[in-house]
């Protein structure tokens, strides 16, 4: 059963986590994990965390949750309600400041002269389906903050299409990812929005998973995929009681407003050498299983999955008192792993059509190759793996030369003076098998 692999979330997680799903029923508990952070980090302003690459991010987190129909997508509605309480309050006051100058604006006379625009119109939660003109003058006005929406379903991103660029909608989803970014529009008109900005944009969208891979199929080797933080809802059985939701009250919302403040109060870059590190482990573990899966596709996805993972890593070590933790570490760590097999369940199959025109065996998720190998194998058996798997990336020879390099495999002692021969064997090392143990 391929749902059984979906990576397990870790049993102790960090009091923040824990907090957000005390009152959400277990099924829904991966999803509404990875679905709070887009909300989370809308809260940080002018704070920035340097990745392993020396290149400064911010909390530019995006997700979307890919389940079923009547899976029970609305789990994430209410623990981002409370996350954001704050955020709405004081949208709330710059809205009402914002319709009375358009009022004021309404009633005075063509030529009479016109209060400029109120300074700190600040509205960071936005409607999902507001215009790229609307888009771009709450990014001027929010002075450097996250703007967030939450999307019933993915396609409500289309409004912030542009009549120059069709595809301009899955542009601006990367761009909000992307550090120092720019984006806008000159217009000549004197009441049309002319700003070039960055965009600070954290959103949430729910979708099926057909429409999630349809609405995704034009783009799936340009960007957005690896940009975003996937998650799903695993399906229930047939007659399942139904889940039962906890009763969120004004205890559940004074500790999280602890959380939010540290958020809120933090300023410049932060630095964790120890969500810095884990980067770099988990960077290593996911370049170890691209060698092993000879998968492209899970290599160049994981790249941009391990930056998710450390801003969502910097997000929690703030948000509990600049404190680590290993609860933190093994909480990212899970992260990454689900958000990765979300992609390659969802999206794997056809980036590899896409990029390789493979076709023939359907291949779900990339495979640790020397694990389909006995402990004792020879060249020509690895061939024949690589080729009913329909591995096309490199070479037989480069990939035995890899596997040998990193520590994985030896020449089978044997066999060594067989050195030129086809069916020379090879063997697992110790340290392999010690460290991949056979399930």
């Amino acid at each position: 059963n391929q749902k059984s692999k979906i990576p397990q979330m870790p049993k102790k997680l960090p009091p923040l986590i824990e907090l957000l799903l005390s009152r959400t029923p277990d099924i829904y508990k991966p999803a509404v994990a990875h679905a709070v952070f887009p909300a989370l980090g809308a809260h940080l302003w002018r704070t920035t965390f340097r990745y392993i690459d020396n290149v400064p991010h911010e909390a530019t987190l995006m997700n979307v949750l890919m389940a079923g129909t009547g899976a029970g997508k609305n789990c994430i509605v209410e623990p981002i309600n409370r996350i954001l309480a704050d955020i709405r309050r004081r949208d709330k006051e710059n809205m009402l400041r914002e319709k009375a100058w358009k009022k004021e604006m309404l009633s005075m006379g063509a030529n009479k002269n016109k209060r400029q625009r109120p300074e700190g119109l600040v509205i960071q939660e936005i409607d999902p389906d507001m215009t790229n003109a609307a888009f771009v003058q709450r990014l001027a006005d929010a002075e450097g903050r996250f703007l967030y929406t939450k999307m019933n379903e993915i396609d409500q991103f289309d409004a912030l299409k542009t009549s120059a660029n069709r595809k301009s909608q899955f542009q601006i989803m990367c761009l909000a990812f992307d550090p120092g970014n720019v984006y806008g529009q000159t217009r000549i008109g004197t009441s049309s929005v002319t700003e070039r900005v960055c965009i600070r944009f954290n959103w949430n969208a729910s979708t099926t998973i057909q429409k999630g891979q349809a609405y995704f199929r034009y783009v799936l080797t340009d960007g957005p995929i690896s940009r975003i933080n996937f998650c799903t809802i695993p399906e229930r059985e047939i007659g399942a009681p139904m889940p039962v939701y906890g009763s969120y009250d004004d205890a559940f919302d004074r500790e999280l407003s602890v959380y939010i403040e540290r958020l809120n109060a933090v300023r410049g870059e932060v630095c964790c050498p120890e969500a810095t590190e884990l980067a770099r482990q988990l960077n290593e573990e996911c370049a170890e299983f691209a060698r092993l899966s000879q998968s492209r596709v899970y290599e160049n996805l994981s790249f941009r999955a391990n930056v998710i993972a450390y801003l969502k890593a910097m997000v929690l070590y703030v948000a509990h008192g600049e404190e680590w933790s290993q609860e933190i570490a093994d909480f990212v760590r899970w992260s990454l792993q689900y958000d990765l097999w979300c992609k390659m369940e969802f999206f794997g199959e056809a980036i590899e059509m896409q990029t390789e025109s493979v076709s023939g065996v359907k291949k779900r998720g990339p495979q640790n190759l020397l694990d389909l190998l006995p402990e004792v194998f020879t060249y020509e058996e690895a061939g024949q793996l690589r080729k009913r798997l329909e591995i096309r990336q490199g070479s037989l020879k480069m990939m035995l030369g890899n596997w040998k390099h990193r520590g994985y495999i030896e020449p089978y002692s044997e066999d060594e003076a067989n050195r030129d021969s086809k069916n020379r064997r090879y063997c697992k090392t110790t340290k392999y098998l010690k460290e991949h143990p056979q399930i």
